[in-house]
């Protein structure tokens, strides 16, 4: 687990936290943070229709996302050592090009985004247990419940935080290696014969290229080990481990959802895959049978409450570092007697609520789609952000150089805005995607626009060089 370290008084996202003993967390504990918040129900169901879709055209389209990923953590690497005591993205682009794009890129592409996604996962856990326990839970109040519970361990502080999340990461990669294995080998349900058409395994869409349509897919199972970067300060050796984490948590996700996927191909016809609203249900009752359904509603428990877990770590830290620089309301500057940011905890875990009781779930999937979109946004941003900052600058301390610089910036941001233009997976939603993604960085773009200018009294793209 962890040791014991001393902390000095230091700047965590701005913040003055008086001396005392804390517990660092090491680097199982950020790889446990990183896999927990890009494994969600969502990425499980892009893994398997994925693999239905395009066969061997998805994993090369799944080589090309994780390279792509590789590209967003070297940039968040590079950017969260050169500023050590802030971490966030905020931090990093109101340095390199101002206060506005700042606060459009954290706001658009982390907390809208958590607002929105988290619910979706709630929902599904909800449907989950119905499913187990037919009639004998209430509707909504489980997933509340755990919103309600994590919520109180982020208050606690992150020493609390780090063995909820590790022992939620474990239950989450065991169980997914655990199907993964069991259907490749053929351990628990000998390989049936597939009354419809199988998985495509020829090379052929690798060859002729088409396989690039599906890494808009793919790339949905790799984003959100950045959220490693607002911990910066409650982690060990950080200039060692922040890279490691990201880099290492990114090939695991691979190898895991590489097995999780091809295990599917051999129990389920390509029909089965694509066309399933919950493919990897279907998936696990064929590899188990009737005890599926609790391995799939453990599986789904786990993903959610780490999702939530890491969200309200980590999103709340952005939120109080950029109130710590004026960038949103002063209010969330609060923290409590453990360091933890209770103001902006307390207003995520309410804005979730919210949009769990107010939205149904048919809604929530194209704002998410929508809101995620804008999350592109961010990485985008985050590769400008070096490539304006090597410029002005060049001196800065980089205790992390992104390798073959600049190319992985340049690449990163012309495949950013290729995935953000296939971003759906039905072409009929295209057009209400787009729509709701303008919108939302509409309302943001002027709310941070009118802040900027008379409230911090700064230029929209005036940079913070102090």
């Amino acid at each position: 687990m962890s040791n014991q370290t001393h902390v000095q008084s230091m700047d965590t996202v701005g913040l003055s936290i008086t001396p005392r003993p804390r517990l660092k967390m090491r680097l199982p504990t950020m790889m446990a943070i990183c896999i927990g918040l890009v494994i969600v129900q969502g990425s499980m169901i892009s893994a398997t229709q994925g693999i239905g879709i395009g066969g061997m055209s998805f994993i090369a389209a799944m080589i090309a996302a994780l390279a792509l990923a590789q590209f967003n953590a070297m940039s968040f690497a590079e950017l969260s050592l050169m500023f050590p005591q802030e971490g966030t993205l905020a931090t990093y682009t109101q340095k390199a090009i101002g206060h506005f794009p700042a606060i459009v890129a954290v706001f658009a592409g982390y907390v809208v985004v958590a607002i929105l996604a988290v619910p979706v996962e709630m929902f599904l856990v909800d449907g989950m247990l119905a499913q187990l326990f037919p009639g004998m839970l209430p509707d909504k109040v489980v997933p509340l419940l755990i919103l309600g519970v994590l919520t109180i361990t982020n208050l606690v502080g992150a020493d609390v935080f780090a063995r909820v999340q590790n022992l939620l990461a474990f239950v989450l990669v065991s169980a997914l290696i655990l199907v993964g294995l069991t259907a490749i080998t053929g351990l628990s349900q000998t390989h049936p014969d597939l009354a419809g058409q199988a998985v495509d395994w020829s090379f052929n869409g690798v060859w002729d290229g088409s396989f690039i349509g599906l890494i808009a897919l793919a790339m949905w199972m790799m984003v959100g080990v950045e959220f490693i970067c607002p911990m910066i300060n409650e982690v060990q050796q950080p200039r060692k481990n922040i890279p490691r984490a990201m880099h290492l948590s990114l090939l695991f996700i691979f190898l895991i959802f590489l097995a999780f996927a091809y295990g599917a191909s051999l129990y389920l016809s390509r029909d089965a895959l694509v066309e399933s609203p919950l493919p990897y249900l279907d998936y696990v009752h064929a590899v188990f049978g009737k005890s599926g359904l609790v391995i799939a509603t453990v599986m789904a428990l786990a993903a959610t409450c780490s999702t939530i877990n890491t969200v309200l770590a980590s999103v709340p830290r952005m939120l109080h570092g950029m109130a710590m620089q004026k960038q949103a309301f002063p209010q969330l500057k609060a923290v409590n007697r453990f360091d933890a940011p209770w103001a902006a905890i307390v207003m995520l875990s309410v804005c979730t609520a919210v949009s769990y009781f107010i939205f149904e779930i048919d809604a929530l999937i194209v704002l998410v789609i929508a809101a995620t979109t804008s999350w592109l946004l961010a990485y985008i941003v985050a590769h400008i952000d070096v490539i304006v900052l090597r410029q002005r600058l060049p001196k800065q301390a980089r205790p992390y150089r992104t390798p073959f610089y600049p190319w992985p910036q340049i690449i990163g941001i012309v495949s950013m805005l290729y995935v953000a233009l296939n971003n759906s997976p039905d072409p009929s939603m295209t057009r209400m995607v787009y729509i709701i993604t303008g919108s939302i960085l509409l309302i943001i773009s002027l709310i941070a626009a009118f802040w900027v200018k008379f409230y911090m009294k700064r230029g929209l793209f005036e940079p913070d060089i102090d």
